[in-house]
């Protein structure tokens, strides 16, 4: 519950102004990323109904995960009210989240995308489109400088904003230390946060993240209680 508490404030904070590949962008304390010129919202890893999955395993989570981050990204498509949305793959935590989750979660999805473009990119966790959502799957979308997909190509690629490695960073000083979700970037290309709310995280210096940033620019935007704070690489902990 305190996460979910954390989450709803951190949606109220005043974004972050950056530019990628020349593109202007909002870093969203939420965790969602907001790209005024083309009226995009992009967010990543959902990860719904990972409850549900994990309770076909016979493995019990508190069950108020699709709720909680539904309603956080709810309040985060309000705010911006976007033309079109991105989802950047593992929007369901199993490929059988779509066609399972209840009915009354169906129904704010769909109002979600009532009137909007909305594409699903496909996720390691859900490949096939999500059965019954509407909207348009794909394996990568390119608008204007940006070309999304779900994970990180091992090729340098400007302009790329990926998932799936739900990116943190620490921050030591004095014996203490913080640890918070963020967006990493280096001005060309952009790793988001994972968006559900029991996802966990890997450390921005950790093995997967090596080689995708050039790190003289690469900077942490972590996310915050009220705001979204750029550290550089250089400044982080393990």
């Amino acid at each position: 519950m305190n996460a979910i508490l954390r989450r709803a404030r951190q949606s109220e904070a005043e974004p972050h102004a950056s530019a990628l590949n020349g593109e202007a962008v909002l870093c969203d304390p939420s965790g969602v990323l907001y790209a005024p010129d083309h009226a995009l919202l992009v967010v990543s890893d959902l990860h719904l109904e990972k409850g549900a999955a994990f309770a076909r395993r016979g493995m019990m989570l508190p069950p108020y995960d699709t709720a909680a981050t539904l309603a956080l990204f709810t309040a985060a498509i309000e705010r911006y009210a976007p033309a079109r949305v991105v989802c950047l793959g593992d929007s369901f935590h199993d490929r059988h989240g779509a066609a399972l989750m209840p009915a009354p979660y169906r129904d704010t999805l769909a109002l979600l995308m009532q009137g909007r473009e909305w594409v699903w990119v496909r996720g390691n966790h859900d490949p096939e489109p999500p059965a019954g959502l509407g909207g348009e799957t794909v394996e990568e979308v390119r608008i204007g400088g940006l070309v999304f997909r779900h994970e990180p190509s091992a090729d340098y690629r400007f302009g790329e904003v990926a998932g799936h490695l739900h990116p943190m960073a620490r921050v030591a000083k004095n014996g203490r230390s913080i640890r918070g979700a963020c967006f990493a970037s280096d001005g060309s290309r952009m790793i988001m946060p994972s968006f559900g709310i029991t996802t966990g995280g890997l450390n921005v210096l950790d093995a997967p993240f090596a080689g995708l940033f050039r790190l003289e620019t690469a900077k942490a935007y972590v996310i915050g209680q009220t705001r979204i704070y750029p550290i550089g690489f250089s400044s982080l902990s393990r």
